[in-house]
């Protein structure tokens, strides 16, 4: 059976605006909304559990809906005007979906390689470069990302759009800078900081053991913390005036030489 909404005053809509728009909530209550087909598809292949499904009958066929979901769920068929209300993309595929959140913590991560390769950010801000760090780690195929001192939950809907749905196909733990670098150091993983402190240019570095690369933000660096128990420190040469680049873009270039010294 499938529910019908038409109106944007309804308290289900204005509760779903909630979730999109607050962190503490989707917390609070261990869910988060997924808009978009493609999304959606990476979500449910990502092992996160559905819970209930709205589409917009003007722009997508019940059969896609269908042929989307693998499973039982609470479907709901919305209104045009419902829908605009409630869409955060500007394309318009007319489905939208609530998922169950995953504990991101550091016991849930396993390695299925001997030499494992972590792409670690700590404390980056923006949602667009998040997205764009686990953008390149999917390209990448990291063996897991590690979120330092986070400062937004990793459900924020900016950073699944700016993923492109990369916040699911990744394996992904969150805790402070203390916990991981413990992590890090029980496991017998490498850690090379990019740091401008008493550091060694990054292709100089053997990166085919088992190695975390950790970059910070543009505006702060990275911790002490970082510096004083990194295994080396390493820089990206620049020629330029300015002495920093956008971490995502660092992130990139860092990784893939660490892909490229192992092969892909």
């Amino acid at each position: 059976m499938v529910k019908q909404i038409s109106s944007t005053q309804n308290k289900e809509i204005k509760h779903l605006l909630q979730l999109q728009e607050k962190s503490r909530l989707r917390r609070k209550e261990g869910v988060f909304p997924v808009e978009g087909q493609r999304e959606i598809q990476l979500a449910i292949k990502g092992g996160f559990k559905l819970q209930s499904i709205y589409f917009c009958g003007d722009l997508i066929d019940f059969q896609e809906i269908e042929e989307l979901i693998s499973t039982e769920v609470l479907i709901t068929e919305i209104s045009a005007e419902v829908y605009e209300k409630i869409a955060y993309r500007g394309s318009t595929e007319g489905v939208l979906a609530i998922f169950k959140a995953k504990e991101n913590n550091l016991q849930t991560i396993k390695f299925e390689t001997e030499n494992p390769l972590i792409l670690i950010a700590e404390a980056p801000e923006k949602p667009g470069n998040i997205g764009a760090i686990l953008r390149t780690a999917d390209a990448a195929k990291v063996d897991a990302v590690f979120i330092a001192n986070p400062k937004t939950d990793l459900y924020n809907p900016n950073i699944i759009r700016s993923s492109v749905g990369c916040v699911f196909t990744n394996q992904i733990a969150t805790g402070s800078t203390s916990e991981i670098i413990d992590f890090l150091k029980k496991n017998n993983i490498s850690i090379y900081a990019a740091a401008l402190q008493a550091s060694k240019p990054y292709h100089q570095i053997d990166f085919t053991q088992s190695a975390a690369i950790v970059v910070g933000t543009e505006a702060t660096g990275l911790s002490q913390e970082w510096r004083e128990n990194s295994t080396q420190n390493i820089i990206i040469p620049m020629s330029g005036e300015i002495d920093s680049m956008n971490v995502s873009v660092a992130a990139g270039i860092l990784i893939f030489e660490a892909k490229r010294q192992r092969g892909f």
